[in-house]
C-alpha cells in the first residue's frame, strides 16, 4: 500500500479482533484513525465481544462487497463448559442451572454431534444483535424483557469435538452464515439431556481468509497513522 488514499479506493482488511471488543468497536477504531479522512468503513460477519478471532474489513467502494464476504463459510473453535445454563448462553452472564455430569460419557458427547450436522434450525441467544422492532435483542433482554423467538435455518457442514476434559469440551465447527455458535452449544447439552454453555470461542476462517494472516488492531492504527504522514490525503 502506498497511500492512505488507496484506502478509500477500497481494500479489504483482516483483523484479528481482541477480546472483549465489540465488532464495531474495531470499526470505530479504524474510522478515528483515518480522520481527518471521512471515509467508509465497514465489518462482515458480527462476533461477540468475548469473541476473538478474524473479523473482515472493507474501507472505501470496498465496503459494496460485504454481503459477499458476509455470506462466505465461517471456520470457529471453541469451548464449551457442560454441566451448566446461562441466560445468554455464554460467560456474559452467571451460570443459572447446574446439572450432573457424572453418567455422561465420550461416546454419548461425540455421538450427539451427529444431531447437529447438516442443515438444521435455531433460535438466536435472547442476548444476541439480532433486531426485533427496530432494537436489539441483548437490550431488551437487559430490561428482563421476554420477547417471541424466530426460528433460523442454518447449516452445519462439520461438527468435529476435539478435545474433551469435563466439564470442558472442545471443538471446532465449520457452517454457514448466520450460525449462532452460542446457541449451538446449549442445543447441544439438551441433546445430552443436559446443560452447556460457551467458554470461549474464535473465528479462525472466513471463505478463504484466515486468521492467521490477520492484523492486530493497533499494528494496522499505527500503520494508517504512518501513512496519513507520508502521503497527501485528497477528497474522495
Amino acid at each position: 500500500m502506498k497511500s492512505i488514499n488507496d484506502f478509500a479506493e477500497g481494500q479489504l482488511l483482516l483483523v484479528n479482533k481482541p477480546y472483549k471488543w465489540t465488532s464495531f468497536d474495531v470499526v470505530g477504531k479504524l474510522r478515528n484513525a483515518f480522520k481527518p479522512l471521512k471515509l467508509k468503513v465497514g465489518h462482515a460477519g458480527t462476533l461477540d465481544p468475548l469473541a476473538t478471532g478474524l473479523l473482515i474489513i472493507c474501507t472505501g467502494k470496498m465496503t459494496k462487497q460485504i454481503d459477499t464476504f458476509q455470506a462466505q463459510e465461517k471456520e470457529y473453535t471453541g469451548t464449551m463448559i457442560l454441566g451448566a445454563t446461562t441466560p445468554s448462553y455464554d460467560m456474559e452472564t452467571e451460570p443459572d442451572q447446574q446439572f450432573d455430569i457424572s453418567h455422561i460419557t465420550e461416546e454419548q458427547i461425540k455421538a450427539a454431534c451427529k444431531q447437529f450436522t447438516g442443515d438444521i434450525q435455531q433460535y438466536p441467544p435472547a442476548h444476541s444483535a439480532v433486531k426485533i422492532d427496530g432494537e436489539r435483542l441483548y437490550e431488551k433482554a437487559r430490561r428482563g424483557e421476554e420477547v417471541e423467538l424466530r426460528l433460523r435455518n442454518v447449516t452445519i457442514n462439520e461438527f468435529e469435538i476435539t478435545g474433551i476434559t469435563l466439564p470442558e469440551i472442545n471443538f471446532r465447527v465449520v457452517c454457514s452464515k448466520g450460525t449462532y455458535i452460542r446457541s449451538l452449544v446449549h442445543d447441544f447439552g439438551k441433546a445430552l439431556s443436559n446443560g452447556a454453555y460457551l467458554s470461549r470461542l474464535r473465528r479462525t476462517r472466513s471463505g478463504d481468509y484466515k486468521v492467521d494472516d490477520a492484523h492486530e488492531i493497533m499494528e494496522l492504527v499505527t500503520m494508517i497513522r504512518e501513512l496519513k504522514l507520508i502521503s497527501p490525503i485528497s477528497e474522495v
